[in-house]
């Protein structure tokens, strides 16, 4: 007879099992994420089974299901000891609560920390023997991310965990071995429900990243399942993690589920909690850091107070950045204090953090809000563009009406929640259209408006583009909408005797005016003087000036803005002034090319923003010094007579000019054939202008 060591309860032993428990014992003991009982290890006495036992437990090794899902696959690292603590004592009053919210939601956005509690989270319920099982879903692993995968996971180990739920499954095993491949309705109903039915286990159940799982449901599949059996098992409680994305969101609404759900918003939590966690996780690596890295001589307290409460400002809540600063600041082929200063003397800039990690995150967030989406439905993307541009461009939050109301066109209030439906993990988006939409962190904003970090053209904002669209729509409605007296006031009333003004202002002056009326000079200070649409922008100025002018300096007055009027018309005067600085640079250089006898001067032959492309038949620039940074030396009034590529046909020199007027890069060809030794005048010239 073959025997095989186990447990009193009849649980087959392996030496990993008993490692792998020792080890989580001794780190929850060195490293507590709060206060919890002390965690004991117990192997109890050993019995010795035979060959049935040994197949029972073969039957349920071979059943489906994913052996590194659990919160001890090793992949996810837990909190840091002193930090998160507040949040993990509402989630720990949560699991000791016995009324009837069974199910909690543990919802944050895209780089919060959420998988990261839930690791915390599972460690201390498994300390306390509270845990009956997990799986932390990972997108970036099939097995991992497909939702037939949870259910089984969940039962096997729950098996191994409750001998008594281990022996009611086990004749549904043996009835139908393939039971783990079968409708998450039919997984739920044998491999769960059944069996707690029978034996009535109180456990609790931990499921991380439900939103990176492959789901076609409109509403959350594994959602809709647990709303349907969540009354069978009242003695189970189930934790679950994941972005506020449309399924999620539709799963937890559902009319069964409701009920029995309690919520936790991450990103809500008291901002200064969120701030003080950051700094002390940043000083405690940063100590790692200048302790690991014997190359490099640090100051004491290195960075020091302020640089940590410059990067948590920066962080702004968001836990992946942090993080990202570490491991960019860490990296061995770098010295820390130089990757250090990068970030924290670029305070408005995240490039760094970006490409270190966030970019990532931004763009697997995209990809899946746009998953089932035909690559080739431009109208799609062009409103996201639309819709997004703006929200991450306005100087000022708009709520879904206001954004619909000064956009027009299309985009409907309807139409602007479908196109934020899917970015719920990304932006604050509240459930009230009257309610502002936010940027939740600046590190989003700056990924979609670098072409050199958004590469997927779909997703893309320009600047200079929607600057301008949102620009055209505030001129739009204050002409259409801008009127003398335009809260029909008494005459020669004043503004301190109006008791009512609030009221006036409320009903006369919309929201969308007032942002119009508010912020369309600091739109029109980020498009430069030489874009696409220049003189369409001077012609809206001068009708603006011709017809509206008073009527606006009227809505700032009313709304207690009149300052920002001052503001504006400098705004206004710079722009102007930029346009009348390029205008003179042509004329300079179209005059200074004249005076060589350029037969051609001036010709423009292409147009590109602020590039110019010249044709000449000489070279000399008279009046202007050139400085190339990189290439041989251009002497004032010539041309080098060294080319820096030659072919025959093509000879071309790059360089720099400062002229009266602005300052430019230019590149100069020689379309001709090679020039006779000596000779310095080249017989056609192209000049392609960059102004800087």
């Amino acid at each position: 007879m073959d025997y095989q060591v186990c447990t009193s309860e009849g649980l087959a032993l392996s030496v990993s099992n008993i490692c792998a428990d020792f080890l989580t014992a001794r780190h929850l003991q060195q490293h507590p994420s709060v206060n919890h009982k002390p965690f004991i290890l117990t192997i109890c006495p050993l019995i010795v089974i035979g060959k049935q036992d040994r197949a029972d437990l073969a039957l349920l090794d071979h059943m489906h299901h994913v052996a590194d899902a659990g919160y001890l696959s090793g992949d996810q690292q837990g909190c840091m000891k002193g930090t998160r603590r507040d949040v993990l004592v509402q989630i720990e009053q949560w699991s000791r609560d016995k009324q009837d919210k069974r199910v909690f939601w543990f919802n944050g956005l895209a780089g919060t920390g959420k998988s990261t509690i839930a690791q915390t989270f599972a460690e201390m319920c498994f300390a306390d023997g509270k845990l009956g099982a997990s799986f932390f879903c990972l997108h970036d692993f099939e097995d991992r991310s497909n939702l037939q995968s949870i259910l089984p996971t969940l039962a096997f180990q729950l098996t191994h965990c409750f001998p008594q739920f281990r022996w009611e499954l086990l004749p549904v095993l043996m009835e139908n071995p393939d039971v783990g491949q079968e409708t998450l309705c039919s997984q739920m109903e044998k491999l769960i429900v059944g069996p707690f039915q029978a034996t009535k286990t109180h456990t609790l159940i931990v499921i991380d990243g439900l939103d990176e799982c492959q789901d076609k449901e409109p509403a959350s599949a594994l959602l809709s399942i647990l709303s349907r059996y969540v009354d069978k098992i009242p003695f189970v409680k189930f934790f679950i993690t994941g972005r506020p994305e449309p399924r999620i969101r539709s799963g937890f609404r559902l009319e069964s589920l409701r009920p029995h759900t309690d919520m936790l918003k991450l990103h809500e939590v008291q901002p200064s909690l969120v701030d003080s966690d950051i700094k002390l996780f940043l000083k405690t690596w940063f100590t790692e850091i200048s302790k690991n890295r014997s190359d490099c001589n640090f100051e004491e307290d290195w960075p020091g107070t302020y640089h940590i409460d410059v990067l948590s400002r920066k962080a702004a809540g968001l836990f992946i950045y942090a993080s990202t600063v570490i491991k960019f600041v860490s990296s061995p082929l770098h010295l820390p204090n130089e990757r250090l200063h990068l970030i924290y003397s670029l305070r408005q800039d995240t490039s760094h953090e970006g490409r270190s990690g966030i970019d990532l995150l931004y763009t697997q967030v995209l990809e899946q809000a746009f998953h089932d989406v035909d690559s080739h439905d431009h109208e799609l993307h062009s409103r996201f563009r639309s819709v997004v541009g703006t929200i991450v461009l306005i100087f000022h939050p708009l709520s879904i009406n206001i954004l619909s109301d000064l956009l027009s066109n299309d985009c409907t209030p309807p139409r602007i929640s479908t196109s934020l439906r899917t970015l719920h993990s990304v932006l604050l988006v509240p459930d009230s259209t009257d309610d502002p939409v936010r940027v939740f962190h600046k590190s989003f904003p700056d990924f979609l408006t670098d072409p050199g970090r958004c590469t997927d053209h779909r997703f893309f904002i320009d600047p200079l583009v929607h600057h301008k669209e949102i620009l055209v729509a505030c001129f739009d409605v204050m002409k259409k909408r801008l009127k003398r007296n335009i809260c029909k006031l008494d005459a020669y009333v004043v503004l301190s005797k109006i008791e009512d003004l609030p009221t006036l202002r409320a009903t006369h002056i919309c929201e969308t005016l007032k942002y119009a009326c508010q912020y369309w000079t600091h739109h029109l200070a980020k498009i430069p003087c030489s874009s696409d649409g220049g003189e369409d922008i001077q012609s809206a100025i001068k009708d603006f000036f011709t017809t509206g002018f008073l009527f606006w300096v009227e809505v700032l007055s009313l709304t207690g803005n009149l300052e920002i009027g001052l503001h504006a018309l400098y705004n206004i005067e710079q722009w102007y002034k930029m346009v009348s600085q390029m205008q003179k640079f042509y004329s300079s250089l179209c005059s200074c090319l004249s005076r060589q006898e350029f037969p051609a001067s001036g010709q423009l032959i292409a147009s590109n923003l602020s590039w110019i492309i010249l044709t000449q038949s000489r070279t000399a620039l008279q009046g202007y010094t050139m400085m190339p940074p990189y290439f041989v030396p251009l002497h004032p009034g010539s041309m080098c007579t060294i080319p820096q590529s030659s072919h025959t046909g093509l000879r071309w020199w790059l360089g720099q000019l400062n002229g009266e007027h602005a300052f430019i890069q230019f590149l100069a060809l020689d379309m001709n054939l090679p020039l006779h030794t000596g000779t310095t005048t080249l017989q056609q010239l192209v000049l392609i202008v960059k102004i800087s």
